[in-house]
């Protein structure tokens, strides 16, 4: 179940609202419970039951390393073998026909079947989740918790489950046992998930529509043809996701919770290292606190950080799915962040902005077309075009479409930037005002309505991970 899906907006959320709010608060996180489970379980219900099984073993391992604390060494191995479960169950479902192709290579083991297992949604997040809770609890950064079912539904939450944000038990604790859901911030939430609804039906699916028109015809429609659809595909996964995760925290509002924030304005950032300070903040922040320190971080000379740097950024690609790309993906920003780490980010502290700006956005666009491309001749393709002319610079197919979606194109990278934000606090400021805010809201939300009975391409990028 998508949140952009009309179902979803129209009769899932308003019978849950209505139910959490008629429900006494002692029995909320139970209600929740239920309905993250229908949530996780719409279409295919065998999924739940690996997720509560994430969820027992995750909590009975953070209750056994809280009782054992004192037995550091039994602690230890608590830890280790909740690890090494999650990340079992993660390795099998996720990256084992991925090892068995590789396999498949070796003389002798080219009949190895394969494990035709379906992807659960959102195991690479809950996953993390419940890592991220056992290793506090070691670390003594949180207490366990005790009740099965506010854990259950710290896990399970259906704003965050398929696609994030990454939430760590110790940010919600108290959340989940005394919240605040007050009319503002359910008004809020409505605002914030409306936003983020727009990114995703207004914006993403429509630079979805004009890279899908493109990039197949790559060869054909020249220079800046070519380069018009990598930078469809680039706004399209932001809004994709920013939308998403938007829509996650506005959700997380509207019952009472708050949500870190997982984007900010990443493509105005001045350097790769600042880009990933603004792009799926909780993935980054994940893997600092629970792979790079851990392994020293940058404490013990530049050698070893940037050993850490591969190893962080190997396992980044590797996270976003069991294929070549992803990991070359990862790859591709590790050197990038090591020259900075070097000596380029020195060098463009001492330029002016735009430089860093330019800079920065060439190399997340040709990232993208690792990211985007299984296929690795096909990425060496558009890769090639990107840098040629033998096309010409621009076709007549590309032109069409670049004059149908430049007024979409000019919106989207206008909302790309920070100014739409400075431009509402001081509209929020005059408070005789806030009732345009909420007319403008009512028309958005109808337009994304409209848009959604209208349109069959829905896609959301970041379920496959």
């Amino acid at each position: 179940m998508y949140f952009s899906s009309l179902i979803f907006m129209f009769l899932y959320l308003p019978v849950v609202l209505g139910g959490y709010y008629l429900l006494p608060r002692k029995y909320r996180n139970f209600f929740l419970f239920v309905v993250n489970l229908v949530f996780y379980g719409w279409g295919e219900p065998q999924l739940i039951f690996l997720m509560l099984f994430a969820i027992f073993f995750s909590w009975t391992m953070g209750w056994l390393i809280e009782k054992y604390r004192s037995r550091r060494r039994m602690a230890k191995g608590l830890l280790a073998a909740s690890v090494v479960v999650s990340l079992g169950m993660l390795g099998f479902y996720k990256y084992a026909d991925f090892l068995l192709n590789i396999l498949r290579n070796i003389p002798g083991l080219e009949g190895l079947p394969s494990v035709g297992i379906t992807l659960p949604i959102g195991i690479s997040f809950y996953i993390f989740q419940t890592m991220s809770y056992t290793i506090d609890v070691y670390r003594e950064d949180t207490p366990a918790q005790h009740n099965p079912i506010a854990y259950g539904t710290y896990v399970s939450f259906f704003p965050q489950l398929i696609a994030g944000p990454i939430v760590r038990y110790r940010d919600i604790a108290d959340q989940l046992k005394d919240r605040k859901e007050t009319p503002d911030a359910f008004a809020d939430g409505i605002r914030l998930f409306v936003i983020g609804l727009a990114k995703k039906v207004l914006l993403a699916n429509q630079m979805g529509v004009l890279w899908d028109n493109l990039w197949p015809s790559a060869s054909e429609n020249g220079l800046l043809g070519v380069w018009l659809g990598a930078a469809a595909f680039m706004l399209q996964i932001y809004f994709d996701f920013a939308g998403y995760s938007d829509m996650a925290r506005g959700l997380g509002q509207m019952f009472g919770f708050r949500f870190l924030k997982n984007f900010d304005y990443p493509y105005t950032a001045v350097s790769i290292t600042d880009f990933w300070r603004r792009w799926h903040i909780s993935l980054s922040t994940w893997f600092r606190d629970y792979v790079y320190i851990p392994l020293g971080g940058s404490r013990k000379g530049m050698g070893r950080t940037l050993c850490n740097l591969l190893i962080v950024w190997f396992l980044t690609g590797l996270w976003h799915g069991a294929s070549y790309n992803f990991i070359l993906w990862g790859l591709y920003y590790f050197v990038l962040l090591a020259f900075e780490k070097l000596f380029l980010g020195k060098w463009l502290k001492k330029l002016p902005k735009a430089v860093g700006y330019i800079y920065t956005l060439f190399f997340v666009l040709i990232g993208w077309v690792l990211f985007y491309f299984e296929d690795l001749g096909h990425m060496v393709s558009y890769l090639q075009l990107m840098f040629t002319m033998d096309a010409g610079v621009l076709s007549g197919h590309a032109r069409s479409m670049l004059l149908s979606y430049l007024p979409l194109l000019l919106i989207a990278i206008a909302a790309c930037l920070p100014v739409w934000k400075q431009w509402y606090f001081k509209l929020s400021a005059r408070s005789r005002h806030c009732w345009i805010e909420t007319v403008v809201c009512a028309v958005v939300l109808l337009l994304c309505t409209a848009s959604l009975v209208s349109q069959s391409y829905n896609p959301f990028l970041y379920f496959r991970f």
